[in-house]
């Protein structure tokens, strides 16, 4: 029972992180159906941005949160305005291999400057650290990790559901020829919806360093989790990417604990189940 309890409780910590990934990029689809491939890299932008405080700077790697949200955002609003925003003229295919050539780009790019080395964070307030309750015993940066993503999530949430900005990211979704006539930029609306998600899947990265290697490559694993978890909970839904990235972190850890080398394998199951019979996933439209 000891051992049960221990492992629902951690898939619960890795889901709320895998829910903090997934939020950008179920955010960016339902304003504007469009699926961004290079997510995953604007993740690995944030790790990178860790990893230099703590290694170069000698700094705290949580002082990489603020500086990991500000770099995704900017990136995820020049993401738009350079590329995305012209190739929205195209077809479905250009749109597609637009964000997958970003994608491309900003991992090469990666690897050009700090080479295809596996490298991690070694030092920090929560590096390396656990912390016992009663015979439960959690490593703190995880902890941390998940109490951080579950505060985000509230923001998001609240500011997408409660303000009239919010109502504006809603109406463009919706209907953005609508959304204009009724004097809402939508442009600005798009925009801002690319720079939330790189923003929330820059802070996930730079709490994901903490206890995870660093590498150009690592955005693909998180990718592709991203895609299962928001196609579980269905596409532009941030409700469904919540509680699809609590169901993926337990599926990983549970499956991770009797078949370690699979693990990543049932949520790839889980994903081609979902798209072959709910394609819009639990929430979706």
């Amino acid at each position: 029972m000891e051992l049960v309890t221990q492992i629902v409780l951690y898939g619960i910590l890795m889901g709320l992180i895998f829910a903090l990934i997934a939020l950008g990029l179920s955010l960016i689809f339902g304003v504007m159906n469009i699926v961004n491939f290079a997510h995953g890299e604007f993740m690995m932008v944030g790790m990178y941005i860790a990893y230099i405080l703590s290694t170069t700077l000698h700094l705290d790697p949580l002082i990489a949160l603020p500086i990991a949200a500000a770099a995704g955002y900017l990136l995820g609003v020049m993401s738009y305005h350079l590329l995305v925003h012209h190739i929205l003229r195209g077809p479905m295919v250009a749109q597609l291999f637009g964000t997958f050539g970003l994608m491309l780009f900003l991992r090469y790019l990666a690897m050009f400057i700090f080479t295809p080395d596996v490298r991690s964070v070694g030092q920090g307030i929560l590096v390396g650290k656990t912390i016992s309750l009663g015979w439960l015993t959690f490593d703190v940066s995880k902890f941390v990790a998940a109490g951080l993503s579950l505060l985000l999530f509230a923001l998001v949430y609240l500011m997408i559901n409660r303000t009239k900005l919010g109502r504006a990211l809603k109406a463009t979704s919706l209907d953005a020829e609508a959304a204009q006539y009724m004097g809402i930029d939508t442009k600005k609306m798009n925009a801002l919806a690319w720079g939330i998600g790189g923003a929330t899947v820059g802070i996930a990265g730079a709490l994901l360093a903490h206890f995870y290697y660093v590498t150009p490559t690592v955005g693909m694993l998180f990718t592709l989790i991203a895609f299962a978890t928001v196609a579980l909970g269905g596409f532009g839904s941030i409700v469904g990417a919540f509680l699809a990235g609590l169901i993926i972190g337990l599926i990983m850890v549970v499956s991770g604990q009797y078949v370690s080398e699979l693990k990543f394998t049932f949520i790839y199951i889980v994903y081609f189940l979902v798209v072959v019979f709910r394609p819009r996933g639990l929430f979706g439209w």
